[in-house]
C-alpha cells in the first residue's frame, strides 16, 4: 500500500475533485492549446497532467506526492507522476499522461464504457475475478453485488494502484492477486469479468498490447481459460474489440470455435462501431476498415 497516495486521494475527494479522462489523442490536443501549458488548478495537475509551479499545490499535497515518489521535475516546474479519475462517487488513481511506460496503468473512455456495460448487465457472484484489472475499476464497481472479488493482474504497478483504489473507495471484500489470466487465481470462481488490452502495440505496453494479428490473442486466451474454469451457472463478461475486415468481425470468427466446445448461453454485442480510428493508419491495421468495441456475455449451462 502506498499510504501517501491514499491520503492524497482522500484530500482530493474532500476538495470536491472531479475529472473524466479522455483518449490520449484528445488529451494531447487539449494540452497543446497555449493557455494550457501550465496548470492552474487541481484538475490541471491531477487530471490533465500539466506542469505546475511549486506554489500551486497546498503544501500537504506537495509533500504527499514527494513521499509517494511521484513528484517529478519538469525544468523549473513540477509534475505529478499519477492521475486521478472519477466515475460517479468512485475515485481512481492511475498513471499520469502520457502513458508511455511499459508498466503504465491506463484509465480512459474504454474504462467508462466497460463500467457502463457492467452497470447494464448488473452481474452478481459469490466470488468474482477481474482479469487484467489495471487500477481495479471493474472489480471495485461490481464489488457491492459480490461476496468477494479478486483483482488480478500481471503488472505490479496495477496491483499497487488496485490496493489504493480499494481502500480509497471503502471496498473491503477484495483480494489482490498477481496472475497471468487465471493461472495465479485459486479456488472456485462463478463470475469472470475482463477488459483486456486489445490492440497491436509496437512498444508491447502491458495495458495496450493484446498480441496476435489484430490484438485479439489475450482476449481469446481469457475466453479459453474461463470456459475451462467455470462450472454450471458460471458467467464470463468480456469487453474487448475486433478489427472488422471486409465486413467480417475477426474476433467473433476466432472465438466462435471456442464457444462451441461448451454448452452455454451466449450473447455478443457490438458496443461502438469505430474506436481508435488513428490506428487504421498503421501497417498492423492496413486490412481493417474499422475497429469495433464488442461485448461477449457467456453463461455456462
Amino acid at each position: 500500500m502506498n499510504l501517501p497516495l491514499l491520503i492524497l486521494g482522500r484530500l482530493l475527494r474532500e476538495s470536491g475533485y472531479d475529472f473524466t479522462t479522455i483518449t490520449p489523442v484528445s488529451h494531447r490536443r487539449v494540452n497543446a492549446r497555449p493557455e494550457n501549458s501550465v496548470a492552474r488548478s487541481l484538475r490541471d495537475v491531477f487530471g490533465w497532467s500539466r506542469p505546475f509551479p511549486r506554489t500551486l499545490l497546498p503544501p500537504r499535497m506537495l509533500e504527499l506526492l514527494r513521499e509517494a515518489g511521484e513528484l517529478l521535475e519538469d525544468g523549473e516546474l513540477l509534475r505529478s507522476g499519477v492521475r486521478f479519475s472519477t466515475r460517479g462517487e468512485l475515485l481512481f488513481v492511475h498513471s499520469a499522461f502520457p502513458t508511455s511506460g511499459a508498466d503504465a496503468v491506463f484509465f480512459g473512455p474504454d474504462t467508462y464504457r466497460y463500467l457502463s456495460l457492467l452497470e447494464w448487465l448488473a452481474p452478481t457472484a459469490r466470488r468474482a475475478v477481474d482479469i487484467g484489472c489495471g487500477g481495479g475499476a471493474g472489480g471495485l464497481f461490481i464489488a457491492g453485488n459480490c461476496e468477494s472479488v479478486v483483482l488480478a493482474d500481471i503488472n505490479d504497478v496495477a496491483l499497487r494502484y488496485s490496493r489504493i483504489n480499494a481502500e480509497l473507495n471503502g471496498v473491503e471484500n477484495v483480494e489482490i492477486v498477481a496472475s497471468d489470466v487465471l493461472r495465479g487465481v485459486g479456488g472456485d470462481v462463478d463470475l469472470i469479468i475482463a477488459n483486456p488490452p486489445y490492440l497491436v502495440d509496437d512498444d508491447a505496453r502491458l495495458y495496450r498490447d493484446g498480441g496476435g494479428r489484430f490484438g485479439e490473442r489475450l482476449s481469446l486466451e481469457i475466453v479459453r481459460q474461463s470456459l475451462e474454469r467455470l462450472s454450471s451457472g458460471g458467467r464470463l463478461i468480456l469487453y474487448t474489440a475486433s478489427a472488422i475486415v471486409e465486413g467480417t468481425d475477426t474476433f467473433r470468427k476466432a472465438v466462435e470455435p471456442l464457444l462451441m466446445e461448451k454448452s452455454a448461453e451466449i450473447r455478443y454485442k457490438e458496443l461502438d462501431p469505430d474506436v481508435f480510428h488513428e490506428e487504421l493508419d498503421r501497417d498492423a491495421y492496413r486490412s481493417a476498415e474499422r475497429i469495433a468495441v464488442v461485448a461477449l456475455d457467456v453463461t455456462i449451462r
